[in-house]
């Protein structure tokens, strides 16, 4: 286990309310994708205390969905949301705190985007769809909760008014569109595109034209924005900085303190809840953590292994795992990874110390977000594909579950 400083730090590792949702929709049995039989699920669940500071949700004891013994999908007694995609889960987004209550959205390579309402019992209600016409890889919500947006791999990025249930394109690439993020300054409001057409575009979703475009050096792979700061991690292992203030301009470009293709990237903040800094995950098991200026750079950047199995030398060897995705928790700063190996992780990046492993699932983690106070932790199981068509099993469903997060993340006292 890799659960204390020594471990899991590699020193020196250069290489280093009235929300109106209309179109309720419901889904059952399988349904047909490129020729591909897929199958989903409608299980109702048992009403629960979950959400709350002091829930005992999903950390251990007797699970509300029968027997563990055998329950190799949901080994962490977790919520499972009703009704989840019918294709591999791309992304994950909950609601801004400017919304009542707790809405999910999430992406699939079904091409669709559903959006589910989070009860604080625990009950997830199906309320919306919108469909794509190629698998959606990203979504974010705009900061009064009002609209989704969505991309996706036909090229397009869409606009989701929730109250209409009406999604319009406002943008478009010569690619797929692999991120999407809506930026709030205070004298513009925008949406920033990042695609595999090696261009960063910057759209008011009025016009069908971009306010802005720039080109990167390679495909984006992986972007996040806290503003004033945006980050974007592309293939050959690219790393960019932008700064967002007035307009959008690149601040620097930095060498990847990773040896291996970028996969995720998330950002954090100071202690002033500025953005200060980002983590990028790699399909090698490694995140890195980097601090944009710090006052050590050699003491305050490091890297750390994650998502491997316990094998460490030639006598057993080691699998790695892709980090399939970063979230940083809204409270306490801590981060959540999660992985191809089935896993995800909490970790402390400051005390440089794991927090908590969950048991390994039957399929990979895809994509994991924060609630926005905290309190849930809302993970994907769907196949990845980093095994080859050889592992695809279509009789495999895929998964949306919902943690207690209230405790698990709290920070450890600071390491000497």
């Amino acid at each position: 286990m890799l659960d204390n400083a020594v471990n899991w730090v590699e020193k020196g590792d250069k290489d280093f309310s009235d929300f109106r949702l209309t179109d309720v929709r419901r889904f059952h049995g399988p349904c047909r994708l490129y020729g591909i039989t897929f199958y989903i699920s409608n299980t109702a669940h048992p009403t629960m205390s979950l959400f709350g500071t002091t829930a005992g949700f999903g950390t251990g004891g007797t699970s509300v969905f029968g027997s563990a013994t055998t329950d190799t999908h949901n080994p962490m007694k977790d919520v499972e949301v009703t009704s989840p995609p019918d294709d591999s889960i791309s992304c994950l987004a909950f609601s801004p705190p400017t919304l009542p209550g707790n809405f999910l959205i999430g992406g699939s390579w079904a091409n669709d985007v559903r959006c589910w309402e989070v009860q604080d019992n625990g009950q997830t209600v199906p309320k919306a769809q919108q469909m794509h016409t190629g698998p959606v890889l990203d979504v974010c919500w705009s900061d009064d909760g009002s609209k989704v947006f969505t991309a996706s791999c036909d090229k397009t990025a869409k606009m989701w008014d929730l109250n209409s249930n009406q999604a319009m394109q406002i943008a478009q690439h010569e690619g797929p569109i692999k991120s999407i993020h809506w930026i709030k300054a205070p004298n513009y409001s925008c949406i920033m595109t990042g695609s595999w057409d090696k261009t960063l575009k910057f759209w008011d979703t009025r016009s069908p034209n971009p306010m802005m475009s720039l080109q990167m050096p390679e495909r984006s792979y992986c972007a996040d924005v806290v503003y004033p700061m945006a980050v974007v991690a592309t293939a050959e292992r690219g790393l960019i900085v932008y700064q967002l203030e007035n307009q959008p301009s690149e601040f620097r470009r930095i060498d990847s303190p990773l040896k291996h293709q970028h996969r995720c990237v998330a950002i954090f903040k100071d202690k002033q809840n500025k953005p200060t800094g980002f983590a990028l995950g790699s399909i090698e098991g490694r995140v890195a953590i980097h601090y944009i200026n710090p006052p050590n750079p050699a003491k305050d950047n490091f890297t750390f292994k994650c998502h491997r199995s316990n094998g460490t030398n030639t006598a057993t060897p080691q699998d790695i795992y892709a980090v399939n995705a970063i979230a940083f928790h809204p409270v306490h700063g801590t981060l959540a990874t999660v992985g191809s190996d089935g896993r995800f992780s909490f970790w402390d990046k400051d005390a440089r110390t794991k927090l908590k492993t969950s048991e390994l699932l039957d399929q990979p983690i895809t994509a994991c977000c924060f609630n926005n106070n905290g309190n849930i932790f809302a993970y994907s199981s769907s196949y990845d594909w980093s095994k080859g068509h050889e592992y695809y099993n279509p009789q495999k469903k895929n998964y949306i579950f919902l943690r207690n997060a209230a405790e698990e993340l709290k920070p450890r006292n600071k390491k000497w």
